[in-house]
């Protein structure tokens, strides 16, 4: 077996989550069986048993604050549409969690810690957002919210009837009222959806800044919410008491996006730091402000969570080194049996001056080659989110291959200040590939890349600026690959889930109808016909993100004029779960270009 099938096929674990009443109690998902689920970890006995066992597999769970039961999302195939079924901790038949309410997209989840109650986020075409309240003795669950913008639960408190914000448990809600989707405002409920207290940092949608919940302070009696913010262009954690109305600004000298998560007394939080696509970790004391740092190697840490007794537990890895989870006790917490990923080449970093700014990327190539390479360029999906120094499958394969990997955090990525994330709207798509194009332009001028031998990749907004790419940089690009894309930007809005619609209003500034020159200026359809390189497109039968009718639109038009492509469609949603299909879809891109990029 080639390496990069091993590092597809070897066992990997997430970060567990664990019970907040019952910490011995965790579940975490795991690859074991080839597929994607979710597993239940007894710490005290030592005994791991599979939770899911679907076809197409499971990856959205929540194990309940008593640690009595799991809660997973049952959706078909991948559609990401379906209701939340729960099932014993140790094992038993799974029932519909809640019987009362219709299949949905899921929009936050809350369970409270008495094991009974529950606050259910849902999302359709037809209602936008609903929040329901499931309470101990009430036969059917309650609406609480409701609104046609995007909003979703962010946590629910466990408070005693004495606090002054009035009655035990509270709601914290994010949500978009003010039309903005990409800049959440906050609102603090009591269970029968009256209002406590609300922050706003959008000022009605003039100003774009956003609030994120974090977590209410895992203490009884206690009003304090976690939230992160961005009123220093960047995002930060604060503390605000939905009590008193007070917040307190914790001003972290760290530069870079820091999120945190409460320590399990309140005491003190777990700061999650992330700079120039690296991340570590810091421990920052209520009592005497001291920021301290947790001993974490350099490269990525996808997940960390404070333990009771003090610890930590992360998720790490490097480009170089697969993910493990590690406790600062010392050693790995979750060790998977079977065969270990063999390693992969580190990243090197290159900064590029761009139309906007300077712009990040990552680099990999095979060891001792020495350019020019054929290259790939792999861009992320999102678009809010950056390529980091992890582990990733996909980008190793490529080096295996002989290609040199470049990774753009091109404007519109996360890490690198609210402005960077902010600035693609309106442009949508042509901004991205201004940032794209100048580091293209380094990999030639370097050296690093054959300008001949260039190869354009991504998935879901990776795939769309791929297919962007080619049709508005015709000359660049000698190869595309473009998985599970946006290609038809207009029916894509028309069939996409509705958060996503609404986001598409926040990116281009209103709908299809609205501001047409915009859509069509960015879809892909539109240049599809300049489009010269050979193309070979993956999509899911059942994507709600990027729905199969609108690639379908674009392929046929390919097919019109006889151009060079390639059709790949499996029976999933946005991506697959499943290990073996994920090989088979590398492998074919890795054939694709083997056959059509030039020797």
């Amino acid at each position: 077996m080639p390496d990069w099938e091993k590092r597809f096929r070897a066992p990997r674990v997430s970060l567990p989550d664990w019970a907040e009443d019952a910490p011995d109690r965790s579940l975490f998902v795991s690859n074991a069986t080839g597929t994607y689920e979710l597993y239940a970890w007894d710490r005290a006995t030592g005994e791991q048993r599979q939770a899911t066992d679907r076809a197409n597999g499971t990856t959205d769970g929540v194990l309940s604050p008593d640690g009595a039961s799991i809660w997973w999302f049952s959706d078909t195939d991948g559609d990401e549409f379906g209701v939340w079924m729960r099932q014993p901790f140790e094992g038993g038949e799974d029932v519909e969690a809640v019987p009362g309410l219709a299949p949905s997209y899921p929009a936050g989840l809350a369970l409270g810690r008495d094991g009974r109650t529950a606050v259910i986020g849902r999302s359709t075409d037809e209602d936008g957002t609903t929040l329901h309240v499931v309470r101990p003795g009430v036969q059917d669950p309650v609406e609480i919210y409701r609104h046609r913008e995007s909003a979703g639960v962010g946590d629910l408190s466990w408070g005693s009837p004495q606090t002054e914000a009035g009655g035990g448990t509270l709601i914290a809600i994010e949500h978009t009222e003010h039309g903005d989707a990409m800049h959440s405002a906050l609102r603090v409920v009591r269970l029968d959806g009256s209002t406590v207290a609300e922050l706003d940092d959008t000022n009605g949608g003039e100003k774009e800044l956003g609030l994120e919940v974090l977590g209410f302070a895992p203490v009884e009696g206690d009003s304090r919410l976690l939230v992160g913010h961005q009123r220093r262009g960047r995002w930060e954690p604060m503390v605000w008491d939905v009590a008193s109305g007070e917040q307190t600004d914790l001003h972290l000298d760290l530069p870079g996006d820091v999120s945190a998560e409460w320590y399990p007394d309140g005491s003190a939080l777990l700061i999650a730091h992330e700079f120039e696509a690296r991340g570590d970790l810091w421990r920052y004391e209520f009592a005497t402000g001291a920021l301290t740092k947790v001993d974490t190697p350099v490269g990525s840490v996808s997940g960390a969570s404070a333990r009771p007794d003090g610890s930590v537990e992360y998720l790490w890895s490097s480009a170089a080194e697969p993910p493990v989870v590690r406790s600062t006790t010392g050693g790995v917490v979750l060790d998977p049996p079977g065969m270990k990923a063999p390693a992969a080449v580190p990243v090197e970093d290159v900064w590029v001056e761009g139309p906007g700014g300077r712009i990040h990327a990552l680099v990999q190539k095979p060891a001792g080659a020495s350019g020019p390479l054929p290259t790939v360029f792999e861009i992320h999906g999102g678009p809010t989110w950056h390529d980091s120094d992890a582990f990733a499958a996909g980008p190793a394969a490529w080096v295996d291959h002989g290609y040199a990997v470049v990774r753009v955090n091109y404007r519109g990525s996360t890490g690198y200040g609210r402005e960077w994330t902010d600035a693609l709207k309106h442009r949508v798509g042509l901004i991205e590939l201004e940032d794209i194009a100048a580091v293209r332009a380094w990999a030639v001028a370097s050296g690093l890349a054959d300008p001949e031998r260039l190869v354009l990749s991504g998935g879901s907004w990776g795939g769309y600026l791929t297919l962007l790419g080619l049709g508005t940089q015709p000359d660049a690009w000698a190869v595309g690959l473009a998985a599970v894309p946006v290609a038809d930007y207009v029916a894509a809005y028309e069939d996409e889930m509705e958060a996503l619609k609404a986001l598409d209003r926040t990116l281009f500034g209103g709908s299809p109808d609205e501001v047409p020159d915009r859509f069509t200026a960015s879809s892909p359809l539109t240049y599809v016909d300049d489009v010269r390189a050979p193309v070979f497109v993956s999509a899911g039968l059942n994507d709600p993100r990027c729905p199969i009718r609108q690639i379908d639109n674009y392929v046929d038009r390919l097919a019109a004029r006889d151009a060079v492509h390639e059709v790949y469609r499996y029976d999933a949603g946005h991506g697959s779960l499943v290990v073996e299909e994920r090989i088979k879809q590398v492998g074919l891109e890795l054939d694709f270009v083997r056959r059509h990029l030039p020797r």
